[in-house]
């Protein structure tokens, strides 16, 4: 049985909003972000080279997340760090963040890109080589405000690349009939078939439930799959395992990646019409159940003889 070694991190308001506000946001960023549909841009300091890390997301959409969701100062978590970019959002917005990852080369790259040297916040990112399965042992009990995280794509990696999505000689790249799986650990959810990969992603979040704040949000970016001539919804693997863990469902936002994919090959032409999955992921928000209202019966008491 795992024994508790939290951390010492601080998870308290560094702001002057007032209680029972979400965030730190201001009203015209709110009303930009109900509308779910995003679309970011990569900056510099993004990793782009396969080679460091197959599955990276910009900087701007941690930052966006982070800015919705919480306040300067509180504790983000990434229970699948990989290459550290969400502790970087969490660095440029001045709140604490923690990332766990099964590999200590992922670990050694996030940690390095929110390295003390060049941190002038008031708070700490740091990642740690270490199970999701163990992280309500390493964090305090109520003490996280929001989860933003892009798991492995279930087994989605584990195969040789084909490319089908990229036009012409574009296919011959680099990347081509190659496997870009994180890892073959087997605790690497990056080599589960769907339905096992939702039973650990309900395994993983139902047991890491304490740790979070009563109004804490849980942000989970996935895509769905083409595999073996199917279409295999990852989106709602995730939903089904994360309402079997306990919590609701509240929100859909869609990360247009239009801007980012060029050069886009003719998928199925002209017989089998298939939507480009390389073109928009999913963003699935959940929250903790509301509190269970109880109710006291009082019973009449009995007229004296």
């Amino acid at each position: 049985m795992p024994t508790t070694d939290f951390i010492e991190i601080e998870h308290t308001r560094l702001c002057d909003c007032k209680e029972g506000l979400l965030s730190c946001i201001a009203a015209k960023d709110w009303m930009k972000n109900q509308i779910g549909v995003w679309q970011f841009n990569y900056e510099p300091r993004d990793i782009r080279d396969k080679k460091v890390h197959p599955a990276v997301f910009p900087i701007a959409m941690a930052k966006r997340v982070i800015e919705q969701f919480t306040h300067k100062g509180e504790l983000v978590l990434d229970p699948f760090v990989g290459s550290g970019t969400t502790l970087l959002a969490a660095q440029d917005l001045d709140r604490n963040a923690v990332g766990f990852d099964l590999q200590q080369e992922y670990v050694d790259l996030a940690n390095a890109r929110v390295s003390t040297l060049f941190a002038k916040g008031r708070c700490k990112q740091l990642a740690l080589c270490e199970d999701a399965r163990n992280i309500q042992n390493r964090i305090a009990p109520g003490t996280v405000k929001l989860v933003f995280t892009s798991p492995p794509y279930a087994n989605m990696l584990n195969r040789k690349r084909k490319n089908k999505s990229r036009r012409g000689d574009l296919r011959q790249n680099e990347q081509f009939d190659q496997i870009e799986q994180y890892s073959q650990d087997p605790r690497d959810l990056g080599t589960l078939a769907a339905n096992d990969f939702e039973k650990a992603i309900a395994e993983i979040f139902r047991a890491m439930m304490p740790v979070f704040e009563p109004k804490a949000h849980i942000l989970i970016n996935i895509t769905d799959a083409w595999m073996d001539g199917e279409r295999v919804p990852l989106h709602i693997n995730i939903i089904h395992a994360m309402c079997s863990a306990g919590y609701q469902f509240r929100n859909t936002i869609i990360w247009d990646r239009r801007n980012l994919v060029n050069n886009i090959g003719i998928f199925g032409w002209p017989s089998s019409y298939i939507t480009m999955g390389t073109t928009f992921e999913y963003l699935l928000d959940f929250t903790l159940p509301p509190p269970q209202k109880t109710t006291v019966k009082i019973q009449k008491q009995k007229d004296a003889p």
